[in-house]
């Protein structure tokens, strides 16, 4: 089963979200930029790895606008995303060169059909030494142009139907950008972009008449991607979000039924915004929080997945970060805030991420009620079907990249606001002025799509997990098995698990020595790579993949360098169950070696 270096998991999959890395050393030889693996490498973590329509619109946009030689650029849908990253960067770089940093941006020629697709593109371009600037922003705030917008966008290009925003072609009114939740009730409209306004004849003057441009959308998408259910697929993914489905339904179901209370009384698919990302929701709540509640510091809580940490530390005032989030965690935090220190939020997953730890909601709830700040709840490992958190925060966050999607084929993000929470009010109304609809149509109906039967999934994966857990747990050469239920937060767990909810599909095992891990690792046949929550069996070394350069750090918060970390799939609980006892097996001869 072991799949070749480099390539897409899920195998033959244009748009995947995760790699093949399928041994240990290959892990290392990617980490250390080994040729022998970088060579190989055909896509990656989209938020790590720019896909090569990606990079083939880069380097488009570069040889009209740029110089080859010298230039690097990064995409983003919208200016607003594209000023984020120039802002950042001429913060870093010297000033000499701050110059040398600029932002082009492109719309829909004249004549583009303001009722069929369209997208802009902002492009910032920069000298190629600052590449390693310009990929934090990518990495860390996730708002970076997908793959199948690249696509489209490339196509659109080249065949003229996308220019340079001051061109002779340029629309000569700007478009109107759509925001908040109404945009989702648009019937017209795409994307951020609209090129007439209502009530206006339709263009005829520009380089490619309208008729000409549906024609171009409808080869360039007619066979295999109905583009009227994009706003439809959107509020239907918004509405499973809210909680208010709670069967697995197809899209007009989704839309037919009268929307109900969900996770909380009073909770609707307007309190439900989408990303492009999980990253991207985490980072965009975070600039909502600093513009509504002013410019404090926050608290990471709990070993985070590490862009979380980075967003709180490089923008905005900076961050008290509490990696082992316990007890004694929050008895200095208690302390520091009765001293006058004052926290804009307090970030957090629920449970963690590699140790599968569960935060104490419920007294972090009642600091934050005492003195002030927001609670942000990462729920993407426990999901919404297994726990309900949105009682005790003010907005909960998730990576619909995972399990919500299954797939391994689109990313996507989403940010839900509790109405009963303090600063609810205040919240809705930055985000009706301040969010952007940064999902592109294709990725919205594929997100939608995938996550037609999540919840029957979800059910299966919990089942089959705690199977294979307590083999693992029984086995005398595994050294800890991570996991909601062995672990000793499992309390504070069970105290937000749903009726019917499980504990997930996620957990982390760690052996008594490195030959043990590796040879487990090596021997298990299930697809090996970054990313969780896949709809089969996956697999990574994710201590070495996350935290490289900083292993002894992890370790100071009981993160162990050779953890493996798991995220089960669909795939028949007795048939999993041996591929496991054999991995076991070869650890075991490992050891005798040794």
């Amino acid at each position: 089963m072991l799949q070749a270096l480099g390539g897409p998991v899920p195998p033959n999959t244009d748009h995947a979200v995760s790699v093949s890395l399928p041994t240990w050393q290959a892990n290392i030889g990617y980490e250390e930029g080994q040729d022998w693996v970088i060579s190989k490498m055909q896509c990656g973590y989209p938020r790590f790895f720019v896909h090569p329509s990606i990079q083939r619109l880069a380097e488009e946009v570069i040889r009209r606008h740029g110089d080859v030689e010298v230039d690097s650029a990064t995409l983003f849908p919208t200016k607003k995303t594209a000023q984020v990253c120039y802002s950042f960067m001429t913060s870093k770089i010297p000033h000499e060169d701050v110059a040398k940093v600029r932002i082009l941006n492109f719309v829909p020629a004249r004549g583009a059909d303001p009722t069929s697709l369209v997208s802009s593109l902002s492009c910032v371009l920069y000298p190629k030494q600052y590449a390693s600037v310009a990929k934090q922003v990518w990495q860390h705030s996730g708002n970076g142009i997908s793959s199948r917008r690249s696509e489209f966008l490339l196509t659109a290009l080249q065949d003229g139907y996308l220019v340079e925003e001051h061109s002779p072609n340029a629309p000569e009114k700007p478009r109107r950008l759509h925001k908040g939740p109404r945009r989702y009730q648009t019937k017209d409209s795409f994307d951020a972009t609209s090129t007439k306004e209502p009530g206006s004849p339709p263009p005829t003057n520009g380089v490619r008449e309208g008729r000409e441009y549906a024609q171009f959308i409808e080869e360039r998408f007619g066979r295999n991607l109905n583009l009227s259910l994009a706003d439809r697929a959107k509020l239907a993914v918004r509405r499973r979000i809210a909680g208010s489905l709670t069967a697995d339904v197809d899209l007009s179901e989704a839309l037919e039924k009268s929307p109900s209370d969900g996770r909380v009384a009073g909770l609707s698919e307007d309190d439900v915004f989408l990303y492009p990302s999980g990253m991207s929701s985490i980072f965009n709540v975070h600039q909502i929080l600093l513009h509504t509640l002013g410019e404090k510091k926050s608290i990471c809580f709990g070993f985070p997945y590490i862009d979380t940490l980075k967003i709180l530390e490089k923008w905005g005032p900076g961050c008290l970060f509490y990696g082992h989030g316990s007890s004694e965690d929050l008895d200095d935090i208690e302390k520091r805030l009765r001293g006058g220190e004052r926290v804009l939020a307090l970030f957090t997953e629920f449970p963690g991420n590699p140790l599968l730890k569960s935060a104490d909601l419920r007294r972090i709830r009642a600091l934050a009620d005492e003195f002030k700040f927001a609670v942000v709840v990462d729920e993407t490992v426990g999901n919404f079907i297994n726990v309900n958190v949105l009682p005790y925060a003010d907005v909960v966050v998730s990576s619909l990249t995972k399990i919500f999607s299954g797939d391994s084929n689109v990313m996507g993000g989403s940010a839900v606001l509790n109405p009963h929470g303090p600063f609810y009010r205040d919240l809705k109304d930055t985000f009706e002025a301040e969010y952007e609809d940064l999902v592109w149509a294709e990725d919205a109906v594929f997100l939608e799509r995938n996550s037609r039967d999540f919840i029957s999934r979800i059910e299966k994966i919990n089942t089959t997990t705690e199977a294979v857990t307590d083999l693992l747990k029984a086995s005398p050469i595994v050294k800890e098995v991570y996991y909601p239920k062995y672990s000793p937060t499992k309390p504070l767990y069970d105290s937000f698990k749903n009726p019917r909810g499980g504990y997930g599909g996620l957990f982390s095992v760690t052996f008594h020595s490195t030959a043990e891990a590796v040879a487990f690792f090596d021997t298990l046949e299930v697809m090996k790579g970054p990313s969780l929550g896949t709809n089969f069996t996956l697999s990574c070394p994710y201590t070495l993949i996350a935290h490289y350069g900083e292993l002894e750090w992890a370790r100071s918060f009981d993160v162990d360098p050779d953890l493996v970390r798991i995220s089960v799939g669909l795939e028949d609980t007795a048939d999993l169950s041996g591929r496991f006892q054999r991995a076991l097996a070869a650890a075991k001869d490992a050891a005798t070696q040794a």
